[in-house]
């Protein structure tokens, strides 16, 4: 019931919400005008607008996703592990942060790349402007091409090496076994992943609306969020039907990948034992060091070492000593509001991961476990948040939590984030509980039935407790997602219950830059504090 209430009622609501020509709680008829608005001649830029912008950002990010993970699990360069925790950190920054300080950067007017640029050359013009079609497409290149990664390293790691050998001898050189037999091999896990950077290219949000917007380039989750926010009064009809013209473009995108692997073959471990082959680079593995290190100095250090300068000075773009303060600390540390909205994150963030990897762990034993019938359309259900939108499901949560009944109170108070937030992390959560399921012999739960103990504890007990690892990574992955959602949160929150990035977003809109530079530190603080402990308490599971 909890699932079907935070996953098909929301889509329900928001069918009703495309078809109903009022907001929520007020009369009127159903009618198709928020379609006919939807698919007007005017709105194919937008659709073009996002889809140009994924596809964009998709490709150069799998290229540089399946370099970086070729170089770190099959190679011999120095440092492999420490850059692979490096490489990942792109993935646990909040995109708003990262958005943020790209906007303080590469400002034509006021950005430090281009002021440094100004300071080298004398040149009058900007080296770069990242409010921009190339700007967004920059961005989300750095969050993709971590994701991917995360993907691809482990599938690099596993892949049998005697295919690869088996290649070579047959004549094949370095190159061609490449590329017909290693990508070749990895095809399913290369697709998946780069269809899952496509989806969210298509539904980002902080990208567009940072660099986008002041450039004039619409996408369909910025069109969404400007008909909700941006009118009088909000098109809650027209934005809930954009929403479901969008997941008809994710459910043509998964039935495209499902038609491109169908009948095909792509198993490499088997029973026959094998230790994962490592190439001797020689005097090249300082190359593929730099790459790395690159990388990470490009999507983590200048922004996070931008929003350290701008927090200590007094006006961003005005970096001379006499200019140098603390006050921004002061105005953020007396700010009320500031840690009212900590408050919160961390109540939704700790609270949301335990409750979602609960409920994800359920999900995956009834999955794994269980002889139900309906046990594969639970597990449908659970990975629909995954093709949806953050800001399509805040919309209907919208509807969803207006039209419940008076004495279920949930419609502007902290539950509504509470519950949006449990169904963004589910299919996360039950993901890492199902793979680690997988491996648990059924053996093991027989033993802890015949002595005694309920289903409740030999879940608990047994099961989790043997998935220890599994749990503890997707409990980091949901807390993280918690963290850097916006755009669900945006539609969503109420006055007093906003979380961080609310506050971060208001903040920035309202001229306090210096003050979002303060905030994103601590931030970014907390998620390498919680990136760095991840491997100690996840013992042998990585991320």
């Amino acid at each position: 019931m909890l699932l079907a209430f935070i996953t098909v009622y929301p889509m329900i609501m928001l069918l009703y919400g495309s078809l109903h020509s009022t907001p929520p709680g007020m009369a009127g008829s159903f009618n198709l005008d928020g379609y006919a608005a939807a698919l007007k001649q005017s709105n194919l830029l937008i659709l073009a607008n996002s889809v140009g912008i994924a596809v964009a950002q998709t490709l150069p990010s799998v290229f540089m996703a399946i370099l970086l993970a070729w170089i770190i699990a099959r190679t011999d360069t120095p440092g492999g592990r420490t850059l692979e925790v490096l490489i990942t950190l792109p993935f646990f920054l909040p995109p708003i942060l990262t958005a943020m300080a790209w906007g303080m950067l590469g400002n034509p007017q006021t950005g430090l790349i281009n002021e440094a640029w100004r300071w080298l050359t004398g040149s009058s013009s900007p080296l770069v402007n990242v409010y921009s079609y190339g700007g967004v497409v920059w961005h989300l290149m750095q969050y993709s091409t971590a994701f991917l990664f995360l993907f691809l390293v482990d599938a690099f790691r596993v892949m049998d090496p005697s295919l690869e050998e088996a290649s070579r001898m047959c004549g094949g050189g370095h190159r061609s076994t490449f590329w017909r037999i290693t990508l070749g091999v990895l095809l399913p896990v290369i697709t998946s992943s780069a269809i899952l950077a496509f989806i969210r290219g298509i539904e980002a949000f902080e990208s567009p609306v940072f660099f986008g917007t002041p450039a004039g380039v619409k996408v369909i989750t910025t069109e969404i969020y400007d008909s909700i926010t941006g009118r009088t009064p909000p098109d809650y009809q027209y934005a809930s039907a954009i929403g479901f013209v969008m997941l008809a473009l994710m459910m043509c995108v998964v039935l495209l990948q499902w038609k491109v692997l169908r009948g095909k073959n792509f198993q490499t471990v088997t029973g026959k034992g094998f230790r994962p082959a490592t190439i001797s680079l020689g005097r090249w593995k300082w190359l593929t060091f730099a790459i790395c290190a690159i990388y990470f100095l490009v999507a983590v250090v200048l922004p996070i070492g931008q929003l350290f300068i701008g927090s200590f000075f007094q006006f961003l773009g005005f970096y001379s000593l006499d200019s140098l303060t603390l006050d921004h600390y002061r105005s953020v540390f007396d700010n009320a509001d500031f840690w009212r909205s900590f408050r919160n994150t961390m109540y939704l963030g700790l609270g949301g991961a335990t409750a979602t990897m609960f409920l994800g762990s359920v999900i995956g034993y009834i999955t794994v476990r269980t002889r139900w019938p309906g046990r594969q359309v639970v597990d449908v259900i659970a990975w629909i948040p995954w093709m949806l939108p953050g800001i399509v499901l805040g919309a209907g949560f919208l509807w969803a939590f207006a039209m419940l009944p008076a004495w279920i109170p949930i419609y502007g108070t902290i539950w509504a984030l509470f519950l949006a937030y449990l169904s963004l992390g589910t299919p996360v959560a039950v993901r890492r509980m199902t793979e680690a399921y997988r491996q648990l012999s059924v053996d093991l739960e027989e033993c802890s039935r015949v002595h005694g103990a309920t289903w409740a504890q030999t879940l608990v007990r047994i099961m989790i407790a043997l998935a220890w690892p599994s749990f503890v990574v997707g409990w980091v992955l949901v807390f993280f997602g918690i963290m850097r959602e916006l755009s669900a949160s945006i539609l969503l929150y109420s006055v007093g219950n906003e979380v961080m990035s609310v506050m971060l977003l208001k903040l920035w809109l309202s001229g306090n830059a210096e003050e979002v530079c303060v905030i994103g530190l601590l931030m970014i603080v907390l998620v390498i504090v919680f990136r760095l402990l991840l491997p100690q308490i996840g013992g042998r599971s990585k991320v």
